[in-house]
C-alpha cells in the first residue's frame, strides 16, 4: 500500500457512518443488509459507503451470489497503525527531550536557590526591620 492508499483510508474514515461500519465489522463479517440495519438510509446509500471503503482497501466482498459477507481488511488498519505509531514515537521523543531540558533547568534553579539562600533572607542581608 502506498501513501496514496493511506490518504484514501483516512478520507474514507472521515465519514462517521463509514467509521461506524468499520467498527461494527471489527466484531465480524456482516451482510450489506446487516450493515444497513441501524441507519435510516437506502441500501443504495449503504452500497455507496461500501464502495468508498472498498476503494480504500478497508473492506472486501467476495464474488458470488447474494448475500455476500462484507469483510474488514486488516492490512489497511495496519498501514494506518504504522503511520500513526511512527509519528507518535517522534512526538514522544520530542516530549522526552523537553522533559530532560525542564528537569535540568529545575535542577539549575534549585542549585541557585540553595547557593544564594543567605541572600534571599532580609535578616541575613542586614535589614534594620528584621522582617
Amino acid at each position: 500500500m502506498t501513501a496514496d492508499t493511506l490518504s484514501q483510508v483516512f478520507a474514507a474514515l472521515a465519514d462517521p457512518t463509514r467509521r461506524d461500519m468499520v467498527a461494527r465489522l471489527s466484531d465480524g463479517d456482516a451482510t450489506v443488509g446487516q450493515l444497513a440495519e441501524p441507519y435510516q438510509m437506502s441500501l443504495q446509500a449503504v452500497y455507496k459507503h461500501l464502495r468508498v471503503l472498498e476503494a480504500a482497501g478497508l473492506v472486501s466482498r467476495p464474488r458470488g451470489p447474494q448475500p455476500r459477507p462484507v469483510r474488514l481488511e486488516v492490512e489497511a488498519l495496519d498501514l494506518m497503525d504504522t503511520w500513526i505509531e511512527r509519528h507518535r514515537a517522534r512526538v514522544e521523543q520530542r516530549y522526552r527531550r523537553l522533559d530532560a531540558v525542564l528537569t535540568q533547568m529545575n535542577g539549575d534553579e534549585d542549585e541557585q536557590d540553595h547557593g544564594n539562600d543567605h541572600r534571599s533572607r532580609p535578616e541575613a542581608a542586614g535589614h534594620p526591620d528584621g522582617s
